[in-house]
């Protein structure tokens, strides 16, 4: 079996036929891509029950500052306690990166309806004053989703803004069950699946890794 799979592999016109194979993909490809010209601002949406939504929208502000991009985070549930995250953007990359933590923690830890909507009120200002920046690339707001989910914000609001946001700004919303209004106003959404958590085996939040 091991000799006739090399066989087939060193055959004489086995480089020819995958050259000719990759040839026709990528005159697909090219086709497609020639009709891909436009270039503006995106509303970004990380939803779903999965871990890394807002992992992968700090991947994108990295991306981002790598170009030399500003990057404006609110988060929206997190609070002032340190997280590796903001340590390293906050200390080293101060210049490209603005965090504003103006969360209280989960509704359940906070238990209080008046000042969860009073944080989500001001961490909302905060997003909008960053979508007004136009020093800024990338606002992403952090967690906002759950804001939403809880009617912390209304969601009418927030597609308004989206709607009216500056051509060239990327702006990113995170955290579960984002509302079908937001996604309905998105150019691009991801929905994470939760398939396995080590949460379910007895195992707390980590450093370096939640947190």
């Amino acid at each position: 079996m091991t000799n006739n799979i090399q066989s087939n592999v060193s055959a004489p016109d086995a480089g020819a036929k995958h050259k000719e194979k990759m040839e026709k993909k990528k005159a697909a490809r090219d086709k497609i891509m020639a009709g891909k010209t436009e270039t503006r601002g995106l509303v970004i949406v990380h939803t779903g029950k999965g871990k890394g939504k807002s992992t992968a929208a700090w991947g994108l502000a990295l991306r981002a500052m790598g170009h030399g991009q500003k990057v404006g985070i609110v988060q929206f549930v997190k609070g002032e306690w340190e997280t590796g995250e903001r340590v390293v953007l906050e200390e080293r990359f101060s210049d490209l990166c603005k965090i504003r933590a103006l969360g209280r923690g989960f509704s359940w830890e906070s238990q209080d309806l008046e000042k969860d909507v009073a944080a989500a009120s001001s961490a909302w200002d905060a997003a909008m004053e960053m979508m007004k920046d136009e020093s800024i690339s990338m606002v992403i707001c952090d967690e906002i989703n759950i804001a939403l989910r809880y009617g912390h914000l209304d969601a009418g609001t927030v597609v308004a803004a989206l709607a009216d946001k500056r051509q060239g700004l990327h702006v990113v919303l995170t955290g579960r069950n984002a509302p079908e209004e937001i996604i309905e106003a998105a150019d691009l959404v991801t929905e994470m699946t939760l398939i396995k958590h080590p949460f379910r085996s007895g195992v707390k939040a980590q450093v370096g890794v939640e947190f």
